[in-house]
């Protein structure tokens, strides 16, 4: 497959039940490369060295990776222990991993395990999709209302990358883009670049192979649009979400939540149920990771023979500080775009109480 066509999903077990294959995120915007996983390490080092990412997408390869741990009799808890390890922030991780230790840990023998684990972790991944489909339909509705209220083209802002790419197909917060385009909704999509790990470029990459009109800029130009009134609404994903609604999104979406905020312009985080975690009152609860300080001294990309080079912007004992992760207060939350339907934050948790039960 080349890097000008478009996956139907981002992961897909092997049928004799011993490996997986992803895309490997690393290699794109500039290639199409598939990663074979096929034990706990290959799961661990695909998503901390973000080869996989977003955290529906972590959550389904965690599952499976624990599947395959299971297959090879590595003991149940300290598989779990290191797949949680491999990225703090998102919940959908733990949450998968929650779900696979329930279903197999009174199962025995090992057999029994390892098939009601790969079973397991298969429901997850459709669950998946099906739950990002809907986000895509309830968020559509959003977009038309939008639409209603303006004549010309609807300008939408994202930021990082929360499309297919970041789940198993779908996504989510670009879900409604791409149910909008397929409904016939006029719309053009602004990309942030989300520096320093470009994932705006996934999301370029995505929208290209969809035919969605849309135009990548710089991180610190969101501003300065939103200022001019060219964004009709901001759309983003989550990596978790509080009790209270405060958001743990890429590093980057609170400035863009404020910026928002002063434009007077609505500011929507699109997530499944499984990325809520209500056991954290607040996002001071949510644990932020910081990763290697070379994502921020180092940069790659294609040299002028078209070959994949990695430059260094800073010297290597640079000191540096590059968090993942911010926190937007979930009152500078419009609403947020769900499975289950659009809920306000002053909702939470007792929309997801009614849908739930």
């Amino acid at each position: 497959m080349s890097s000008t066509e478009l996956p139907t999903r981002t992961l897909w077990p092997d049928a004799d039940a011993r490996s997986i294959h992803v895309i490997d995120q690393t290699a794109l915007p500039h290639a199409f490369r598939v990663l074979r996983i096929s034990s706990l390490q290959d799961a661990v080092s695909a998503i901390r060295e973000m080869r996989v990412r977003g955290a529906p997408l972590i959550g389904v390869t965690a599952a499976y990776g624990l599947a395959l741990a299971i297959k090879s009799g590595d003991p149940l808890e300290a598989a779990i222990a290191r797949l949680e390890a491999a990225r703090p922030t998102a919940v959908n991780l733990h949450w998968a991993l929650a779900r696979m230790r329930a279903r197999v840990e009174s199962l025995a023998p090992l057999e029994n395990r390892a098939e009601a684990a790969w079973i397991e972790a298969g429901r997850i991944a459709e669950e998946d999709v099906d739950q990002c489909r809907r986000i895509g339909e309830h968020g559509l509705a959003v977009l038309k209302s939008l639409a209603e209220k303006k004549s010309g083209r609807l300008e939408i802002m994202t930021h990082c990358n929360a499309g297919a790419l970041a789940a198993i197909d779908h996504g989510t917060a670009i879900a409604p883009i791409t149910a909008g385009l397929a409904a016939g909704v006029d719309l053009h999509v602004w990309v942030s670049e989300t520096r320093p790990r470009n994932q705006g470029l996934l999301t370029a990459w995505e929208l290209r192979q969809r035919g969605v009109p849309h135009t990548v800029f710089a991180d610190n130009a969101a501003g300065h649009l939103l200022s001019r009134g060219e964004i009709d609404a901001v759309i983003v994903g989550a990596d978790r979400v509080a009790a209270n609604g405060d958001v743990a999104n890429k590093i980057g979406t609170r400035l863009k939540a404020l910026a928002a905020l002063d434009a007077g312009v609505p500011f929507y985080v699109a997530a499944p149920r499984a990325t809520f975690d209500f056991s954290r009152a607040d996002g001071k609860d949510i644990p932020i990771e910081e990763r290697n300080g070379d994502e921020l001294r180092t940069f790659s990309g294609l040299d002028a023979d078209g070959v994949v080079k990695t430059l260094r912007l800073l010297p290597a004992d640079a000191p540096v500080f590059n968090p993942a992760f911010d926190i937007t207060p979930g009152k500078h939350v419009t609403a947020f775009i769900t499975e289950y339907g659009v809920c306000r934050p002053d909702a939470l948790p007792s929309f997801f109480d009614a849908n739930d039960a």
